[in-house]
């Protein structure tokens, strides 16, 4: 109040309060008969903390008493007079107000109390009033400070009853003068006051104009629900400041008339979400008018971020912005730990506007308003807001929703605001709000309201759901679309998400009724009819879009198994429709023979002769029919090894390119030793049979691999021009994986091309291997071998191991029973994906991975096996469980899963070291990183390392079938890969045998958007990370050793600390996020009251 009384002394006859139809108070009438309120508020025992009830209707009224009542010391609590009679009756006993203003008309309609009323506008009390005093309260008399109460204003409680919550001068002065700065306030503006005053938009509308000299222009009772009158009004009193909720502006800019504002200046935001739509629609109706966007919820004083809107603003979202003077944000995991930059935590507010707390709550308020740990005062306190945000790259904070707004269905965590935002950008959508209704008990569905744009026709549900498939998951498309007329609103002019209808059976898309067709689609239907709990099912009805999901898949199959009817999950999210997967229906059952049967010069391949794979004569001979040299060509047929099942569905997954395709370049000195080079490889190839081997799939039940006998190298050279760059680049850029593929139906899957290098004199070949036939040992072994037929020394290598030996280890082994009890065991309760930063598309969408690398320094790892030593463990598990805190910080959750690379070849059978093939198995290692200590974790991670060795041979698929994540979902999304690469010395017969040949090493990607390659040397350890470029390699490679140096510091001295208590954030990421993002020290006033600005 000290602020406006600032401005009462220096503009006396200025117009201070107008109504929509003239003025109604100047600065000098305002702040006297403030002034004599305040002095009768005194009398009646009013004094520094304590409350002053409020009940009046928007006008000159409401503003001399917000006034009055805090020059006489207290803090106002609106009481809306239009809320039911209860809610009126609980706010007045909760805040034990020492009087209640009010006028007649409303007099009659308060709870009964003992209070004294002061009835503003009655005859004894005016004339008591106008007895008064009209000179300022003295505040120092009256013992009033800044940190005193300013008003409480009562909010929804979680447990039905509102709760008051206490905010102080302090606070409010800071924003107040912190916007009059920000958005140059003076006494030119005119700012609307329309919101009700129970809200804390309420409180800048009120007191900003007054401190600055401007008019604050009411806006008639009830006016702020009424577009066209607010239009009336912004025109006819000039107005240049106003605020609106975001859903309340959409509306006005659907409804205003054609005049425009040509002295709107600004219009804030703030109550919601801000969707990017609406930006750009009011850019373009209301050009050259600022709009901001502001955060901040009622347990802070007003906003506490703000950001100006911008049309170059790139991203579907509008951020909530940066904090704002003496304000510090922070984004914090569960156990109050910053979160790195990008990854989602809770809002965490600190600085000069936090509230005291709640009235009379001293438990919640214990619970929500915590000690601040990065400050150095004692006495500071962070708010907890329940609101999920995150930083982003420019300093500025995204909002993501409630933590009640985030949905689990099925286990996996959905960003409500993510669907919404996407649904919104479709042209014939005007408003989207996505719920999550469980109308079938047990069934939890995502539920799409919409209401249309005016210049479009009815859209079809396909369409929308099409237009939502193209962005995001299928977990994330809601199955229920319903057309609303508008949105159902609150009295604040929010969305009334508790007003929104239950969807009927016309929200669910159909694809127009076609009866079922045979005994088989009939008695499928019936079944979806009643898992799906739908009337009526066609044959070509969608599964998913009539609501189906993954659970409720597996509940089909299941149904199906019990009427004989044989499929799988995976023909089910292949096939969804009636007709289709009635037509895959089917079964068989797997014969395991550990003999190949097929005799040399064969001319006819039977079922007999394939004891390792259950197929027809005709899809033998189907196989055979196209293989080079005929039928007397083919060696074998069996099926695939686990994680050659894994590439291959993502061979088929990728729109283009292939994410296993392995490069490697060689410079060669002239065409000779290029020639030579290529028989070495031949030779090779006619040693191994995974080397000869082609992949088929088309018209079988599952993929096979076809060995033969002889496969020839292709070799094919490329005439290309040093004009148009390095001839290497171009070699590179022409068979990028982005966009280069490998046929897998031919064999060998390997091939080189090469190319003339004029400008240095050489010549350049590019070997291209698929990762179905390779992997890392293989391709160290295929060079041991090259060098030896580049020796003449070929016929003096050891017998070759055929891979098939370790295709029926992988099926004679473990048996799937046992494989499935182990996973099911160690992931059953898992029911979330592990996701760093939210990355889930593990089937590499084209997207441009980066790489980086770093050595560990000698000392650290000295201490790192010094500390896996004295554990007992291997260093491995040291890696895992680092990497583990690193993704489950990333990932915000504690139960971490990802993938980690198995060597593939310890009960591959004998030879298996020196076989060629693809050994290597991707399965997935749970680290339980929460409610345990470092010691702890480390030894459970080593024990569950060791049992997943017995397990090598497992698929993938199965390991994710165990958990409680349903296919399609990805169980996680980042990998390790731990492998022993001990350098040897290059020996003279070596360096002969590769003489004019000179290696540039290999190019290796996997399909996942995370992966961590450890290089063990032996004497040091070296980290290689593929990470999307969104995310930063370098980034990642840092957190790993910050993770590793906290891990191993634990150990040497606090072993019984707590797992996720170990930091991975770099120093200077902690030191942005602590306080370059939060570098608002501002030196404003400390020492003054808010209506003495106007007193003044």
């Amino acid at each position: 109040h000290q602020l406006i009384e600032q401005q009462a002394a220096q503009r006396p006859d200025a117009c201070a309060v107008r109504g929509d139809s003239g003025p109604l108070l100047t600065y000098a009438e305002l702040n006297q008969q403030a002034n004599q309120l305040a002095h009768r508020l005194i009398e009646l025992g009013v004094e520094p903390d304590t409350r002053v009830a409020v009940s009046l209707r928007r006008g000159a009224e409401m503003v001399v008493a917000l006034l009055g009542i805090l020059k006489a010391g207290g803090a106002y609590v609106p009481i809306d007079p239009d809320l039911p009679s209860a809610r009126q009756a609980y706010m007045l006993e909760d805040s034990s107000p020492q009087a209640v203003l009010t006028t007649r008309d409303l007099s009659d309609n308060l709870p009964a109390s003992d209070l004294p009323v002061l009835v503003l506008d009655g005859h004894d009390d005016r004339a008591q009033l106008a007895r008064q005093q009209s000179v300022n309260p003295n505040a120092k008399a009256l013992g009033l400070q800044p940190n005193h109460l300013a008003y409480v204003l009562y909010t929804s409680g979680s447990t039905g009853t509102p709760k008051g919550v206490m905010n102080e001068h302090l606070g409010v002065v800071n924003r107040l003068l912190w916007a009059r700065d920000a958005y140059q306030v003076n006494s030119e503006d005119r700012v609307l006051q329309k919101t009700p005053f129970g809200f804390d938009v309420s409180v800048w509308e009120f007191f900003l104009p007054l401190l600055t000299g401007a008019e604050l222009v009411m806006a008639r009772p009830g006016g702020h629900q009424d577009p066209d009158y607010l239009a009336q009004v912004m025109s006819d009193a000039g107005i240049t400041l106003l605020h609106f909720v975001p859903s309340m502006l959409d509306v006005f800019l659907e409804h205003r008339s054609t005049r425009d504002f040509p002295q709107l200046r600004r219009v804030l935001c703030s109550g919601e979400a801000l969707p990017r739509a609406l930006q750009r629609r009011f850019e373009q109706q209301l050009k050259g008018v600022e709009l901001h966007n502001l955060y901040g919820p009622t347990e802070a004083a007003i906003d506490v971020t703000a950001w100006e809107c911008r049309p170059t603003d790139p991203g579907d979202s509008v951020p909530i912005g940066r904090p704002i003077a003496n304000i510090q944000m922070h984004v914090l995991d569960a156990l109050g730990q910053l979160q790195p930059l990008g990854v989602a935590g809770e809002l965490h507010i600190g600085g000069i506007g936090v509230a005291r707390g709640y009235l009379n709550q001293p438990d919640l308020s214990a619970e929500r308003f915590i000690a601040d740990p990065f400050s150095e005062d004692p006495q500071a306190r962070l708010y907890k807001t329940g609101d999920v945000g995150r930083w982003l790259t420019n300093g500025a904070l995204e909002y993501l929703g409630r933590n009640d707004f985030q949905v689990k269905i099925r286990g996996l965590r959905i960003e409500i605001g993510e669907i919404e935002a996407a649904l919104a950008k479709h042209p014939a959508v005007h408003e989207a709000v996505v719920t999550a209704r469980e109308d079938i008990p047990g069934d939890k569905r995502l539920v799409a309201y919409y209401t249309q744009s005016a210049e479009h026709t009815a859209v079809d549900l396909e369409i929308l759901r099409s237009h939502l498939q193209q962005q995001l998951p299928e977990y994330m498309v809601p199955a229920i679309y319903v057309l609303l007329g508008a949105m159902p609103l609150t009295s604040n002019g929010k969305l009334d998400r508790k007003a929104l209808p239950a969807p009927d059976g016309d929200a669910l898309i159909s694809r127009g009724y076609e009866a079922p067709q045979g005994e088989v689609e009939t008695l499928l239907a019936s079944i979806w009819a009643d898992v799906l709990k739908v009337e009526q099912v066609g044959r070509h009805d969608h599964f998913f879009e009539l609501g189906g999901h993954s659970l409720l898949a597996v509940k089909l199959i299941e149904r199906m198994r019990q009427v004989g009817l044989s499929a799988d999950v995976h023909v089910l999210f292949g096939q969804p429709t009636v007709a289709a997967l009635a037509a895959a229906a089917g079964g068989g059952s797997e014969v395991v023979v550990p003999t190949n049967l097929i005799p040399e010069h064969c001319d006819r391949i039977t079922p007999q002769m394939l004891p390792l794979i259950n197929l027809s004569q005709a899809q033998i001979d189907h196989v055979v029919k196209d293989m080079p040299g005929g039928v007397a060509n083919v060696q074998d047929i069996y099926p695939l090894a686990p994680l050659q099942a894994g590439i291959l569905y993502h061979h088929i997954s990728a729109e283009q390119g292939d994410p296993y395709t392995l490069k490697a370049l060689f410079a060669l000195s002239d065409r000779a030793r290029l020639d030579d080079f290529s028989g070495a490889l031949q030779g090779v190839i006619n040693r191994h049979d995974i080397l000869r081997t082609a992949v088929l799939r088309e018209d079988l039940d599952e993929p096979v691999q076809v060995v033969l006998r002889q496969a020839e190298l292709h070799v094919t050279e490329l005439f290309l021009d040093s004009a148009d760059g390095p001839v290497d680049e171009q070699l590179h850029q022409r068979f990028d994986r982005r966009h280069y593929r490998l046929d897998v139906r031919t064999a060998p899957l390997m091939r080189i091309v090469f190319s003339h290098d004029p400008v240095n004199d050489r010549w350049l070949a590019m070997l291209l291997c698929h990762h179905l036939v390779s992997d890392a040992t293989s391709l160290s072994v295929i060079l041991q071998e090259i060098q030896a037929h580049l020796l003449g020394q070929g016929k003096a290598l050891g017998e070759a191991v055929p891979y098939r030996n370790y295709v029926a280890q992988a099926r004679l082994g473990v048996s799937e029973a046992q494989h499935e009890a182990f996973f099911r065991d160690m992931l059953g309760d898992i029911d979330e994906p592990t996701l760093p930063f939210g990355l889930q598309d593990v089937q590499d969408r084209g997207r441009n991975l980066e790489e980086a690398s770093v050595t560990l320094a000698a000392e650290l790892n000295l201490r790192l096996r010094a500390q896996a030593r004295q554990a007992g463990v291997s260093v491995a598990s040291l890696m895992h469980l680092a990497w583990a805190r690193v993704l489950g910080n990333v990932s915000a959750c504690e139960q971490v899963v990802f993938g980690t690379v198995l060597l593939g070849r310890m009960q591959a059978g004998d030879g298996a070291d020196r076989a060629l093939g693809m050994f290597i198995n991707t399965l997935p290692l749970r680290v339980d990183i929460g409610a345990t200590t470092v010691a702890e974790g480390l030894k459970a991670t080593h024990e569950r390392l060791t049992a997943l060795l017995g397990h090598e041979h497992a698929p993938l698929v199965l390991a994710q079938r165990c958990s409680g994540v349903a296919a399609p979902t990805p169980l996680f999304s980042a990998l390790l890969n731990y492998r022993h690469s001990v350098v040897s010395d290059v020996s003279a017969e070596a360096a002969s045998a590769w003489g004019g040949i000179e290696s540039f090493g290999t190019e290796d990607h996997t399909n996942y958007p995370l992966t961590l390659n450890v290089d063990d040397l032996g004497d040091a350890f070296t980290l290689t990370i593929q990470a999307v470029q969104q995310i930063s390699a370098t980034r990642i490679g840092e957190y790993m050793q910050v993770a590793l140096r906290s891990l191993v510091d634990a150990l040497e001295h606090t072993p019984q600390a707590a797992l996720n208590s170990l930091s991975i954030l770099p120093d200077d990421e902690r030191e942005l996020l602590l306080t370059g993002f939060n570098d608002t020290a501002h030196p404003y006033p400390r020492d003054v009251l808010i209506h003495q600005l106007i007193e003044q």
